[in-house]
């Protein structure tokens, strides 16, 4: 795949998900603007996701397989071989919200280079059902003291300039992402809001399963960036937000 010019680079890290994997390939390469190269980081599957990678791989800029520490570990390593404009993560699984969405984005952009560009993101089950849009909305104006009130944008609607990456911080087992924005908008100048849906995201993932300790680590991400006592206080609000949307949808 070119490399030259790319406005995207996309990076899928996967371990042992051949049942998901294929939907997520497919999401990608059929993007009708075709300016963006694309990483597949694997963690030494053995489920069958190596052969299914070999059976793109001719489409693919690259791959790797090789056990790792972990999510946010893989990541880093996807980062770090992407040369496009910008980082887009789209695990496997989850899905560009449509195969004109790349194009829909940078045929709205005129004249600035965006540090960050984000959007909605729209939920879907097991079977690829859309089970409506996420919960937390996307603020029209997104800034690092947005995230104080939760993941208001999901980590798969977030694209940033690949200057403004750093690696993710591997302390955090579970919320690395969370802490990822909050450092990537603090050091942004210009964020734009695409106004459009830009990924399909399944419902339960990495954090979703290991729920206690992937809010044990927001917590203490959130207390370190707005201090224990603002900290406190949104918790307190957000619990009871979620706890009426939980009686009204059936799902967090």
């Amino acid at each position: 795949m070119e490399r030259q010019n790319s406005l995207v680079t996309y990076i899928t890290v996967v371990y042992n998900g051949v049942s998901e994997l294929e939907a997520t390939i497919k999401s990608i390469l059929s993007q009708t603007e075709k300016r963006f190269e694309y990483f597949i980081i694997d963690g030494g599957s053995t489920d069958g996701t190596i052969d299914l990678i070999k059976k793109y791989e001719s489409q693919l800029t690259g791959w790797q397989s090789e056990p790792d520490r972990g999510l946010y570990d893989a990541m880093n390593k996807g980062m770090k071989l992407g040369t496009g404009n910008y980082l887009w993560f789209m695990n496997a699984g989850d899905l560009v919200y449509s195969d004109e969405t790349l194009q829909k984005i940078f045929s709205a952009i005129k004249e600035d280079t965006p540090d960050v560009i984000y959007g909605e993101t729209e939920i879907i089950n097991e079977k690829g059902i859309s089970l409506g849009q996420r919960r937390l909305r996307a603020p029209e104006k997104l800034t690092w003291r947005s995230l104080q009130w939760g993941m208001v944008v999901c980590h798969q609607s977030f694209i940033v300039r690949r200057e403004k990456c750093e690696p993710y911080n591997l302390h955090y087992r579970f919320a690395a992402d969370v802490d990822w924005m909050i450092r990537v908008l603090k050091k942004s100048d210009n964020i734009y809001n695409a106004g459009i849906t830009l990924c399909k995201f399944k419902s339960g993932g990495l954090t979703y399963k290991n729920i206690r300790h992937g809010l044990k680590e927001r917590f203490r991400i959130m207390i370190k960036n707005y201090g224990f006592t603002r900290t406190l206080f949104n918790h307190a609000v957000l619990g009871t937000k979620l706890f009426f949307y939980y009686l009204r949808h059936r799902r967090i």
